[in-house]
């Protein structure tokens, strides 16, 4: 199922599932069919992922004019991020992809070495940003600007020391994160001032419920900026795949619905070019993951 939150007339936000092309209000249409459902994405992941077969069950049922008058085009509704504001910080993972490794290790201060464990790093819940909003370009903090399409994870259960093979039973959905980084903010290694400052995490448009992703360690993903292809990769490629994050991490620490994973950006970043690009006010950047959609936003210089 795709899964979206909207903004409503009155700046609402609220939950919705696509069918037909059209975004179905998720608190609506419990109403319509006396099963009740929450008006927010993560309430909803609460529920279990189970709950996505019960919608889909009750949709037989529903007529298509009573699903019309809870539905609204797409085009008609702004889109933002599917969970606006995280519960706790997206997980970050750094040097995922063998030829990011190599290309950071040339103009970036790391070592070239392939990680032996997932590099762990973390994102503050107030860089999301939705779909179709600027990226701030803080002038007076960086002149360094970059990129970074990847593949998120929603996690759905609570889990600690999950074993691998049972890793995605511990999924509830997939949806795109563009990692913006600025290269000139690390800190003697640390990741968090580069990588923290607010709408540095553009997420969206659409969370996948996993049912709906065959294998996801099989599929492609890119970035344009201004329209010129600068990433193009397949999750197939990543270092530790998805069951590797989550039984590493479990360890670490407890994973729990709502969670995010971001699992890593390929090569083609703008720091890894010769010679290196930085992005300014007014570009565009389109990250695309197969199965899941295109995620645009637009650079917008302040001085502050």
């Amino acid at each position: 199922m795709k899964l979206l939150t909207y903004l409503t007339s009155n700046n609402e936000q609220r939950a919705a599932f696509v069918h037909n092309n059209k975004a179905v209000d998720l608190e609506d249409f419990g109403d319509l069919t006396n099963f009740p459902l929450p008006d927010n994405l993560l309430e909803l992941i609460d529920m279990g992922i189970e709950v996505i077969a019960e919608i889909n069950a009750l949709l037989e049922d529903v007529s298509e004019p009573d699903l019309n008058e809870i539905s609204y085009e797409l085009n008609e509704i702004q889109i933002t991020a599917p969970i606006p504001k995280p519960r706790k910080n997206i997980i970050g993972i750094g040097l995922n992809y063998t030829e990011h490794v190599a290309e950071s290790a040339r103009t970036l201060d790391t070592t070239g070495k392939l990680p032996q464990k997932p590099i762990i790093f973390s994102k503050p819940p107030t860089t999301v940003t939705g779909p179709n909003t600027n990226v701030l370009l803080n002038a007076n903090l960086t002149q360094q600007l970059d990129w970074e399409v990847e593949l998120a994870v929603v996690i759905g259960k609570k889990g600690k020391y999950v074993a691998k093979e049972n890793a995605l039973d511990y999924v509830f959905g997939y949806t795109i994160i563009n990692d913006i980084s600025a290269r000139d903010c690390r800190r003697e290694g640390q990741w968090i001032v580069s990588k923290g400052q607010d709408t540095f995490a553009p997420m969206g448009p659409f969370l996948i419920t996993k049912d709906e992703i065959e294998n996801p360690h099989n599929l492609n993903l890119s970035l344009k900026l201004n329209g010129v292809e600068k990433q193009n990769s397949n999750t197939q490629f990543m270092l530790f795949n998805i069951n590797d994050l989550i039984e590493d991490l479990s360890i670490v620490f407890t994973l729990e619905p709502g969670d995010i994973i971001a699992t890593g950006t390929p090569a083609g970043v703008g720091a890894g070019r010769n010679p290196q690009e930085w992005m300014k006010d007014g570009d565009v950047m389109e990250c695309y993951v197969e199965g899941i959609g295109t995620l645009i936003n637009t650079v917008k210089e302040i001085r502050i």
